[in-house]
């Protein structure tokens, strides 16, 4: 799946749609997505910290892409870790994924997400269910 691809494809979806999501890049290696900071993301007003399940359906969301991206199938979330390494507080919101497995009945990718400097906020591992 190519980034135009996948920007029509997170258009259709009305929660990534909500998130804002952009696609900086897509292609067999991995994605990157960009999300701007909003307002409705915080769980914490002062200093604002994004809520932890945000984060996560970050992770969630480019690991599915990451295996679309490198040419497998994916429809639905099989499980999902994520580590959370530091607060992830206001500013652009990138993450990176990759796919590691593909196969017939579950396909793995793993997932960073960084703020605006170059340390991970976070990180995760899912496995992606085929149609």
């Amino acid at each position: 799946m190519d980034r135009d691809t996948l920007a029509e494809r997170i258009v259709r979806a009305p929660f990534h749609r909500w998130l804002g999501l952009e696609v900086e890049r897509a292609d067999a290696t991995g994605v990157e997505l960009v999300m701007p900071w909003r307002g409705e993301i915080v769980s914490r007003a002062d200093p604002p910290i994004m809520h932890g399940g945000v984060v996560a359906a970050l992770i969630d969301t480019a690991g599915l892409y990451a295996v679309l991206a490198a040419g497998g199938s994916a429809i639905g979330t099989a499980y999902m870790h994520v580590d959370y390494h530091r607060p992830v507080v206001s500013g652009t919101v990138r993450v990176r994924a990759r796919a590691l497995k593909l196969g017939r009945r579950i396909s793995v990718a793993e997932a960073m997400v960084y703020g605006e400097g170059p340390e991970p906020l976070a990180s995760g591992r899912g496995g992606y269910f085929p149609p």
